[in-house]
């Protein structure tokens, strides 16, 4: 079995990158461990937590015991089906800060400042504003990816906005416009009341050209012919060859593992399981990083909440009313309100990032009750961590450590974070609908009673990334140079969020779509879409004023 292009994973950027290749007349093939995302659980919105601990939609990783958090060991959910992520995440929608990307072009990723990717994200979106208000000139119109705004109508995600403002910060009519920073609604990947993944926007209507085949099945390593790509082996002893190139968009955690196994990383590593050295690059699997978060959460008074879905008859109607008419609670992710803030006087742009969710829950659904959250952290940690193979064995997981709060800074980062958010919590908006405080709670004041909140209660928001770091060819820690293309071997391309060299403001699912979408005109030897002139808004009194 051949075709011109193999990719492995049918993730975010693996899709977008296959129907832009299908779309341009090329023979694709896309091997995808996982299998079909049809099914409610799935295209269902509010039923978000369910398929990220599901074994049939999830690889199930864990971290290593991360030692500066007691000790635990965190799930690190990555899709496995088609869609890959994109088909069991939250849904959110956020391009990032344009300084996340000038930063990246900065340091060696030449080609992808803010001026360079804006234009891919105006290319990739359908936006559609709900009524809500926005920023049309700055957004995408008739793009695959659907993005949409929920009706925001519960009085606590309004009461979270008004609360922002009554605090001194920014109101936003669209965070994905000229302005990120302050408080507005949240864009997310729904359509008509349904998940609107990388596999409906993009893998279906690649499969539509006729140039585009899925195959299920595990990749155990790239077949590397005289320093060059020439296809993929699968575990079944199956090889997959490409005729022109192959491209890795397995995820931040399995793209490296891939590399490895095909003799591309650290030599000493590979060494220690047996694997022939292809190419010696020393950051595979390096530069892990995520955003670790807080539910900074309050008892409710009255019933606001979405607790009053939480029994089952109410869950049943939910459903039910889902499932034939795809509208009511089930239709959106419930995330509707965002704040995106600057934590201290002298940073020009955010460094925090706000969820707010009208119920008091943890993400896998467990431990709700009445009230409210906020789902806080700091943007731009110092930690980094790292993907690293346990055995050469294919089917092995890999060891994933990201060392988080390894820095001192993000213990102060974290401290300001929960209490900028006790702040907001305070203002009047809240007044009526705001209990006591459950977690940290209100006992917890000093640097250490909140330290150990921090310990005991902090997740991942599940955007690992950075693990095979794009820039230029001479840089020793690069993996990727600006084209997507593997260092050290020909015909070999990554394409998803290992790829970033530093982690972008917000969620990480839009700035994977649009990797796929930029490397995709860089494999069709396209020139890149003409840069925006476009700058974005940065507060003029940044450097005296937090807010």
């Amino acid at each position: 079995m051949q075709s011109e292009y193999v990719i492995v994973g049918a993730g975010s950027g693996g899709c977008a990158m296959a129907y832009r290749l299908a779309e341009a007349g090329k023979s694709v093939i896309v091997i995808e461990t996982g299998g079909t995302d049809i099914g409610p659980l799935i295209n269902m919105p509010a039923a978000l937590s369910y398929p990220m601990s599901m074994a049939r939609y999830d690889w199930g990783y864990k971290t290593e015991p991360e030692p500066h958090l007691g000790g635990r060991n965190l799930a690190v959910p990555r899709g496995k089906v088609l869609g890959g992520s994109s088909s069991i995440n939250g849904m959110i929608y956020v391009r990032g800060h344009a300084r996340d990307f000038d930063h990246w072009a900065e340091q060696g990723a030449d080609g992808w400042a803010y001026a360079d990717v804006l234009p891919y994200y105006k290319r990739m979106e359908d936006w559609h504003d709900g009524g809500r208000g926005g920023d049309a000139d700055w957004r995408g119109k008739g793009g695959p990816l659907h993005v949409t705004r929920g009706p925001g109508t519960n009085p606590l995600t309004r009461a979270f906005i008004k609360a922002g403002g009554q605090a001194g910060y920014q109101l936003t009519p669209d965070y994905n416009g000229e302005q990120q920073e302050g408080f507005g609604p949240f864009d997310a990947t729904i359509w008509q009341g349904k998940r609107w993944s990388a596999a409906s926007a993009y893998l279906r209507p690649a499969q539509a050209t006729g140039n585009c085949e899925v195959v299920q099945g595990t990749a155990a390593k790239v077949v590397i012919e005289n320093g060059r790509a020439v296809g993929v082996e699968l575990t079944d002893g199956q090889v997959i060859r490409a005729t022109s190139e192959v491209i890795i968009a397995a995820s931040a955690i399995n793209s490296p593992k891939l590399l490895m196994l095909s003799g591309i990383g650290p030599a000493p590593h590979l060494a220690e399981h047996g694997i022939e050295v292809i190419a010696d690059r020393a950051g595979v699997g390096q530069n892990l990083q995520d955003h670790l978060e807080l539910y900074v959460q309050m008892a409710g008074k009255g019933r606001h909440s979405l607790y009053k879905y939480w029994h089952l008859l109410a869950k049943a109607w939910v459903g039910a009313r889902w499932l034939f008419t795809k509208s009511g609670i089930g239709a959106s992710n419930q995330f509707e309100a965002a704040g995106f803030i600057r934590s201290k006087a002298g940073l020009d742009y955010p460094d925090i990032q706000f969820h707010f969710l009208p119920i008091a829950v943890r993400y896998d659904g467990k431990g709700a009750r009445e009230g409210f959250q906020a789902h806080v952290g700091p943007m731009r940690s110092k930690s980094r961590g790292a993907v690293t193979l346990t055995s050469a064995d294919p089917n092995a997981a890999p060891r994933i450590f990201f060392n988080y709060m390894s820095h001192p800074d993000d213990w102060d980062e974290f401290r300001t974070c929960i209490r900028l958010t006790r702040e907001i919590f305070a203002q009047d908006a809240f007044a009526r609908y705001r209990g006591d405080e459950l977690i940290p709670g209100a006992g917890a004041q000093t640097d250490a009673e909140l330290d150990e909140t921090i310990r005991e209660h902090t997740e991942s928001a599940y955007h690992p990334c950075g693990t095979c770091k794009m820039g230029r060819a001479d840089d020793p820690d690069a993996v990727v140079d600006p084209m997507g293309r593997v260092i050290g071997v020909d015909g070999l391309r990554v394409a998803d969020s290992s790829i970033f060299p530093r982690i972008t403001n917000g969620n990480l699912n839009a700035p994977s779509i649009m990797v796929g979408e930029k490397i995709a005109d860089c494999v069709l030897g396209k020139a890149p879409l003409a840069p925006s002139n476009d700058a974005p808004w940065i507060h003029p009194q940044w450097e005296t004023a937090q807010r």
